[in-house]
């Protein structure tokens, strides 16, 4: 990613050139490039445009610079993925926390036109509480009807409050890292495994989560796993992380169905932040 290798790459009008970290060896990415690889290589199912991910906090004159570039780059993304049937391009929308840029990049990516909408530039140190605040208008500036997706995002009390704002689709490495360093999501906000008072605990995880990670083994015997740094605990909460994710975006499916996801959201806030 651009903003993450930023140690090792150079970012130019035409290209993110890369060092690798194994052998020193220079990699240009271009826009056209990226889209090669998702789109040809990979065949990716929905593709993203190459953009520049500005580092937070940004000045303004600084998160417009990245912004402007994104919408140039994301010209020539959709230049270079045509018009294709069973693949998707998506556009993100950059400009840190600033309104104004949110709503201009919004504009200049409907006037390209995108099968989705991405909203990039947050879960990047800002806080949830700040990104709830862009949150509350950059869904908005973005097609109804089309996806929109949080790039990056997260936290599960982050997911409910981002499905209430307008938003429709996530990714995020956090069930399994989270499960690689001990950690299990449970409706009742996140358990440390590691911790000695779970050495005796003979319950499961979270009955309430459809895995056999999450209902068979005993947070007893998780704990000795996580303690022993055995691979198989890691697999295990890594398991059970994703079915949680996946019982939650359900959940929430379902309340929406339902007229009911108000209510949802006060009790899941009541309930996961208590912890």
């Amino acid at each position: 990613q651009v903003m993450s290798l930023s140690g090792i790459s150079k970012l130019t009008e035409e290209a993110v050139t890369f060092s690798s970290h194994i052998d020193g060896s220079k990699h240009v990415l271009t826009p056209e490039r990226s889209i090669q690889i998702q789109a040809d290589r990979l065949g990716s199912d929905i593709v993203m445009q190459l953009d520049e991910c500005v580092a937070w906090p940004a000045e303004e004159k600084r998160a417009r610079e990245g912004m402007e570039l994104s919408a140039r780059w994301a010209q020539r993304s959709k230049n270079a993925f045509g018009t294709r049937d069973a693949q998707a391009l998506f556009g993100i929308q950059q400009g840190s926390t600033y309104e104004n840029l949110r709503r201009e990049s919004s504009e200049r990516l409907q006037e390209i036109g995108f099968d989705g909408y991405a909203i990039g530039g947050l879960a990047v140190g800002e806080g949830h509480e700040a990104m709830c605040e862009v949150l509350d208008y950059a869904p908005e500036f973005l097609p109804k009807d089309r996806p929109r997706y949080l790039m990056g995002v997260g936290k599960p009390i982050d997911l409910v409050e981002a499905v209430y704002r307008g938003v429709d689709m996530f990714d995020c490495v956090l069930p399994t890292r989270a499960g690689r360093h001990g950690q299990a999501w449970t409706w009742d906000g996140p358990l440390n495994l590691k911790n000695a008072r779970f050495a005796e605990d003979q319950d499961p995880l979270d009955p309430e989560v459809p895995c056999p990670a999450s209902q068979d083994y005993s947070k007893a015997y998780l704990h000795h796993l996580i303690r022993a740094d055995e691979i198989l605990g890691k697999i295990l909460l890594s398991w059970h992380n994703i079915a949680f994710f996946q019982a939650l975006t359900a959940a929430m499916r379902a309340a929406i169905a339902e007229g009911t996801f108000e209510q949802f959201r006060r009790d899941f806030r009541a309930r996961h932040l208590k912890a």
